[in-house]
């Protein structure tokens, strides 16, 4: 099986136990990292998310997956918060984040860089725009690799 038939897979087993706790799925990741596998589990909720909201996902996603289990080989469970600096990608992550600092990566460089950081305008015609300094850059879906939510200290 597919890691993106997987990750479709464990989303839609893992809805209705997020439904029930009232958490937001931010993201789920299938991957291999140094000869092992990884299932990483990215949730929210307002007011942020704790260690225990982790733990309880965790053990009824485990549960689950154990009675189902639809990956065919051993890997490692990870339940986390997305950080600081997290991934957008649903329309309505775009729309929360309106006018928040964002970092842009693409697949391939456009005008010789590959990563942008401005504020976040949202999508106009299947374009991402975002202000950097005094200029509107602006992305078209297939260029745009990952937007994360940018990081300042």
């Amino acid at each position: 099986m597919s890691r993106l038939k997987i990750e479709k897979l464990v989303e839609e087993m893992l809805q209705p136990i997020l439904e029930k706790l009232r958490f937001e799925l931010v993201d789920i990741e299938y991957k291999k990292e140094g000869g092992n596998w990884y299932l990483r589990i990215y949730i929210d909720k307002p007011g942020g998310i704790t260690i225990d909201d982790c733990q309880t996902v965790s053990e009824q996603i485990g549960d689950l997956l154990d009675k189902e289990d639809p990956i065919p080989h051993s890997y490692y469970l990870e339940v986390s918060s997305p950080g600081l600096d997290r991934v957008l990608k649903k329309e309505s992550d775009f729309e929360r984040y309106k006018g928040s600092k964002v970092d842009v990566s693409l697949y391939k460089a456009k005008d010789g860089r590959k990563k942008f950081t401005g504020e976040l305008l949202g999508w106009e015609d299947d374009n991402l725009l975002i202000r950097e300094q005094d200029n509107i850059l602006s992305f078209s879906r297939d260029e745009v690799a990952v937007v994360r939510l940018a990081v300042e200290f």
